[in-house]
């Protein structure tokens, strides 16, 4: 992460609420209460500092049959707007396929290019081996990643299918990620809940605070703090990090078909 990047930024931490049932097996976990549905679309503007920088959405398009199995098919895109695009053009497009009953992906893509750099994967999870393949780059190659894990993507959608309820504040979430051939570990610290003002008026929501690694993106363990709707949809509202140079904010600005009607104030 050491190139400036929308989708991962916003991707990477929007996860609050995640607990995840390492004890059980892939053929035994279900998840029988998503907090999203098919159809559901929710966008984002990105703000740098007082730039207006671009702008992400995350959509459910439908479901499909991969591997054999059931599964979700989420589309996440994002593109720099405005000033952004003299200096850092970007254009980012996630996909993931995730299994409709265990919620763990079983493909996962990413077409990344940001100001010209170009990240390109393509790869396929198999929770049985407990391994990943990425087929644009060999057939027979496989990375290891830790039970349960999820990408990019797939982590978002997952991290609202889990109540939230019994959290304490201070409490530790662990969370499990495989990214560009690699395990990562993440900790999330739930520290409490608070009214956030929005356009819509002022909504209730569980405040997170991500633990992330010192010197990669945020200067601070709690440099960033995530506000959560405190309810059946848990929608991401806003997202403000202090970053190694200047700031950034993400809040959302529109949205379809959820599950359940946000209430505002």
């Amino acid at each position: 992460m050491k190139r400036f990047s929308l989708l991962i930024i916003l991707f990477s931490f929007l996860q609050g609420g995640l607990a995840q049932t390492n004890s059980m097996q892939p053929d035994t976990r279900k998840v029988t209460s998503p907090g999203f549905k098919v159809g559901e679309y929710l966008k984002f503007r990105i703000h740098y500092g007082i730039i207006d920088a671009g702008v992400a959405t995350l959509e459910v398009k439908g479901t499909t049959t991969k591997n054999g199995r059931s599964t979700y098919h989420m589309i996440g895109k994002g593109k720099s707007v405005g000033m952004a695009e003299w200096f850092f053009k970007t254009r980012d497009t996630y996909q993931t396929y995730m299994d409709t009953e265990k919620l763990v992906p079983v493909e996962f893509i990413r077409d990344v290019n940001e100001g010209g750099y170009k990240i390109n994967r393509h790869l396929t999870f198999d929770h049985e081996s407990n391994e990943v393949k990425d087929i644009l780059k060999s057939s027979t190659k496989t990375y290891p990643m830790k039970p349960f894990s999820q990408d990019l993507l797939s982590t978002f959608y997952y991290s609202r299918c889990l109540p939230t309820g019994s959290l304490t504040k201070g409490k530790m979430i662990p969370v499990d990620m495989f990214l560009d051939y690699d395990n990562f570990a993440f900790g999330y610290k739930f520290i409490g809940t608070a009214m956030l003002k929005t356009k819509w008026g002022k909504v209730r929501c569980q405040k997170f605070i991500p633990v992330v690694q010192s010197g990669r993106v945020f200067d601070d363990k709690e440099s960033l703090t995530i506000w959560v709707t405190d309810d059946a949809n848990r929608i991401p509202m806003r997202l403000e990090a202090d970053l190694l140079v200047g700031s950034i904010k993400i809040d959302l600005v529109d949205y379809k078909n959820i599950i359940t009607p946000i209430k505002f104030y």
